[in-house]
């Protein structure tokens, strides 16, 4: 495998987590209880949950998860976040990908990762068949909450994704790909599995994930397509926003491509904290 590996212990019941060294501990032990908090949002006449966990107090590292299916992503990052601290913002769905309400006898779906724009929010639900004004504004409130819980000190949101073999790949946005209009930089490693992937809003972390030997794509913030996804939101505000995504069922790498952001981004935020203390320095 390419790239930094992290060292990992294995136990029945946790899953633990070591920055890169060379001595791997006994056994799993959390650096953080989780305290979990539910927030229910009426969608129409459907009761939606929005699970929030908190590890430690700090919330610059922040994973959420639309997809309520992509469990093998969530299993790695509860794994990750015990060790490291940071907060969990996950949708609640009955394990389904898509979510689905009645409004006024009326029955939509959409996706959730497709909301964060007007434009999207009419293209997912038409591509489910069914759209009118009222059911817009049902989604529109719900996105705006899911929005309001994230962070303003979340320092890269963290998006939680899982893929089936060949679905969705690097390939997608290499050209040639259906998605290769998205893409301002992709970064293939033939070492690594075409279907697990680092895609993000910033050049900074997309050069520290290629260089770590993970296939990286870079989101051409102006020109992607508009298609209400949360990658798109942040790329619009400039803001940093980071997409990791294995096949289902591949969590010890998915462990390893979130571990090593996570270690980035302190090991980022640490070297800024020394730069403000010793300006000399630089």
């Amino acid at each position: 495998m390419s790239g930094i590996a992290f060292l990992f212990s294995i136990s029945t019941t946790f899953f633990g987590f070591t920055i890169p060294g060379n001595i791997l501990p006994a056994k799993h032990k959390a650096n953080f209880a989780a305290a979990e908090s539910t927030i229910q949002h009426k969608l129409g006449n459907k009761t939606i949950s929005i699970k929030l966990t908190q590890y430690g107090n700090s919330t610059s590292t922040c994973c959420i998860n639309v997809h309520d299916n992509e469990a093998t992503a969530v299993q790695a990052a509860r794994y990750i976040l015990e060790q490291q601290g940071g907060i969990l913002i996950k949708i609640e769905n009955n394990a389904q990908r898509y979510i689905s309400f009645s409004f006024k006898g009326v029955h939509y779906s959409f996706d959730p990762n497709r909301i964060f724009s007007s434009i999207g929010i009419k293209q997912t639900l038409k591509a489910n068949r069914k759209i009118d004004p009222l059911a817009i504004a049902e989604v529109e409130k719900f996105a705006k909450l899911f929005l309001q819980l994230i962070p303003d000190s979340t320092a890269c949101i963290i998006a939680l994704h899982n893929n089936t073999d060949g679905d969705y790949s690097v390939k997608t946005y290499q050209p040639g790909g259906k998605r290769q209009l998205d893409a301002m930089k992709v970064y293939t490693d033939t070492w690594q599995d075409v279907d697990d992937i680092a895609f993000t809003t910033d050049e900074k972390i997309f050069n520290k994930m290629s260089g770590l030997g993970y296939n990286s794509i870079l989101q051409d913030n102006i020109k992607v397509n508009k298609d209400g996804s949360l990658s798109v939101y942040y790329g619009e505000l400039n803001r940093r926003y980071i997409n990791i995504e294995t096949q289902f069922g591949k969590t010890e790498q998915y462990k390893e491509m979130l571990g090593n952001l996570v270690y980035y981004l302190k090991e980022e935020k640490s070297n800024e904290l020394i730069a403000v203390v010793n300006p000399d320095d630089n």
